[in-house]
């Protein structure tokens, strides 16, 4: 089954609502896919319409999927792109279901994923990112109760903190490995983003009880048969908690699959774009955590921007980027801030996996020259997230750059890769 539109989005969080909206509001044919099961993305995961209003972004929520669902935008909820069969097209795929869009302008809103760096225990069942816990807790998970360490670093350490102490469990310390120094100095600048200063405020005050420890990070966790007790460092000393859960993600790193499989530039560990966020590859718009890590503000502003772009109206789509630069700042100062020391390249045991999907051990690829090299000696990244966690690991471990994408996007059937293209029908 084919169909044809103007401009297709994909990924559904705020960003990719914001661009679908503002290109459908000016009368262009869109179509919004994501691969969850409602629109929201990360950030307003779970957010249903009764109850929003009383969560932190809540409103902007209501705003924006009230704007979203008053236009003729079409929303493929549950469905994931996985391959390009033909210029101007995107294949589909939803439960062995595929579909064909054929577009004039893509805008891409992938976000991205949690840093996972391997040590000693971090396969341990009762280890988890620590995006990976919040998603849990919003799915309901019950923390009443639970001993939690958290660790790793970036901002989304103090809100998955504060969602943990609002479920019932008793959070034992917030250990993140950047320096203080270099943390006060990023603080500093939360001044011209008091909207950011103050949500970070606020989670600092749900999570009092727990001591906030910068310049710390993990060094193993252990336990028989789940997580029992994990081991933190300072550089000067160690020191042990028991413990029932331990949380432990290493900021963030954009999807960046689709974008380089469209022929998307890349620079600097992000989507090259201009103003408007047009990419290198013609008629592609890259927007959000693909163009720099910078939160909820940036990625709504780049949707609108990309939305009216995409839909021909680039007048008011310049008018919009001039606001852009103060959040493109915030997001080199975030990267700055939360740079990933030198020492969490050391904590890889011989046996320690690197590869999960795989078990591949550190020892296995630590003489390896590249990621190439590898995959035909040992598997590693080629089992089933594709090398989405070992991928970025290594290359912070050895240095090993992806320099491509491939079809298909995400594990697929192959009744989809092999449907036939067909002849796109128009949805007027």
């Amino acid at each position: 089954m084919s169909a044809r539109f103007d401009v297709v989005v994909v990924g559904a969080g705020p960003g990719g609502i914001a661009a679908a909206t503002l290109a459908a509001e000016v009368g262009r044919r869109v179509c919004l896919i994501d691969d969850n099961a409602t629109p929201g993305g990360q950030l307003w995961r779970g957010f249903r319409a009764e109850t929003a209003a009383n969560s932190l972004h809540g409103a902007g929520f209501l705003h924006w999927t009230s704007r979203l669902s008053k236009t003729t935008c079409e929303v493929c909820s549950g469905w994931q792109a996985v391959s390009l069969p033909a210029p101007g097209q995107l294949r589909i795929e939803r439960e062995g279901e595929s579909r064909d869009l054929s577009f004039e302008r893509l805008i891409v809103a992938t976000g991205a994923r949690e840093r996972f760096l391997p040590f000693p225990g971090w396969t341990l069942p009762g280890v988890t990112g620590a995006g990976g816990m919040q998603a849990l807790l919003k799915a309901g998970l019950d923390a009443r109760g639970k001993r939690v360490v958290v660790a790793g670093s970036g901002p989304l350490l103090l809100a998955v903190a504060a969602g943990l102490a609002h479920a019932g469990a008793r959070v034992l310390g917030i250990h993140e490995q950047a320096p203080l120094a270099r943390l006060a100095g990023f603080g500093l600048t939360l001044a011209a983003y008091p909207g950011k200063l103050v949500e970070g405020a606020r989670y600092r005050l749900q999570t009092l009880r727990a001591p906030y420890r910068t310049g710390s990070w993990v060094v193993r966790a252990e336990g028989r048969e789940r997580v029992e007790r994990v081991t933190l460092t300072d550089g000067r000393k160690q020191w042990t908690t028991d413990c029932d859960w331990l949380a432990c993600g290493f900021h963030l790193t954009p999807n960046l699959e689709l974008p380089r499989l469209l022929g998307c530039r890349v620079a600097d560990g992000y989507v090259a774009v201009d103003a408007l966020r047009q990419s290198s590859a013609p008629g592609v718009f890259c927007i959000g955590e693909l163009t720099g890590i910078g939160g909820l503000d940036k990625a709504l502003l780049e949707g609108q921007i990309a939305g009216l772009a995409a839909a021909g109206r680039a007048a008011q789509a310049q008018a919009l980027a001039g606001r852009l630069p103060r959040f493109l700042r915030f997001a080199e100062r975030l990267d700055r801030a939360f740079a990933l020391r030198p020492e969490l390249r050391a904590l890889c045991e011989p046996q320690t996996l690197v590869c999960r999907c795989e078990d591949v051990a550190y020892s296995a690829v630590k003489d390896c020259a590249s990621r190439r090299e590898a995959k035909l000696h040992t598997r590693c990244g080629m089992g089933a997230c594709q090398g989405r966690v070992c991928g970025a690991a290594t290359e912070f471990l050895f240095g090993w750059e992806n320099t491509g994408g491939r079809p298909p996007v995400f594990p697929t059937q192959v009744s989809t890769l092999a449907a036939a293209a067909g002849t796109p029908e128009s949805h007027d």
